[in-house]
């Protein structure tokens, strides 16, 4: 049965969606089965992966309409790589799901229909702390959040780390952090450095090895709907995210 991941912040800005596409590529490509949802409403990570225009169902269906995840899924050209899609729809989901009847549950349920078909499935969230964040922290195992290397990010880390605490008590109680992701460093900046050592004095069991450097190629990538290991594999960015997705596997051998 597959490992649910949920890759969250609810600061913008930080390579949440950057993560989740060249994760769940990186998985694939060393021969994992990996599912990626894209529960953002702006369809980053589904056109980061080469969707293109609107899909006829969408996340929101299967939220909303309870549509069967098996019938949103689609393909993408990366082999071992499959693509729940969002839409715009999904800004709207948060208001209809309120009155639902066990709300926080409802794309678990959905992902437990199809949890056996694939070897990883990565949530990417909304970058918020509402009702559809709720639900992709209820359905995960585990959450890999992103924090970009600059002095705002710690802020953000504790309440998220806060809601993450809640969601365990109150509704998922599997649920732990996979690990805290460094993103977007640039070692000649004297405040990325900074915010590197603080993270690694105070979060140092819970911190990934590997870093994600500033790259070009990795902000290249999505303007031609591939994620970077596929755009520019020699890259220092394409290399960064398979060391990541090998320390991962290593971390759930």
């Amino acid at each position: 049965m597959g490992k649910v991941v949920a890759i969250a912040n609810q600061k913008g800005g930080v390579g949440k969606t950057t993560t989740a596409i060249n994760l769940s590529a990186a998985l694939a490509i060393l021969d994992q089965k990996v599912l990626l949802i894209d529960a953002d409403p702006q369809a980053n990570a589904s056109s980061g992966v080469g969707m293109k225009g609107v899909q006829e169902v969408s996340i929101y269906d299967a939220l909303i309409n309870e549509t069967p995840l098996s019938e949103v899924i689609i393909s993408t050209e990366i082999e071992g790589l499959d693509l729940v899609p969002s839409s715009i729809d999904l800004v709207g989901a948060e208001i209809e799901l309120v009155n639902r009847l066990r709300r926080e549950y409802i794309l678990k349920a959905s992902i437990d229909k199809i949890k056996d078909q694939y070897d990883y499935i990565i949530i990417d969230c909304l970058p918020s702390l509402g009702l559809i964040t709720i639900n992709a922290l209820t359905a995960a195992d585990s959450v890999i959040i992103p924090v970009q290397c600059e002095v705002f990010s710690l802020e953000g880390l504790g309440k998220l780390k806060n809601t993450i605490d809640l969601v365990s008590n109150a509704l998922n109680p599997q649920l732990s952090i996979e690990g805290i992701l460094l993103s977007m460093y640039d070692s000649r900046l004297r405040m990325a450095n900074m915010v590197m050592e603080t993270v690694k004095d105070e979060l140092s069991d819970n911190i990934f090895k590997t870093v994600i450097h500033r790259n070009s190629k990795i902000g290249e990538a999505p303007s031609v709907g591939q994620p970077v290991i596929i755009y520019d594999v020699k890259s220092k960015g394409a290399q960064n995210y398979l060391n990541l997705a090998d320390e991962f596997l290593k971390q759930n051998k």
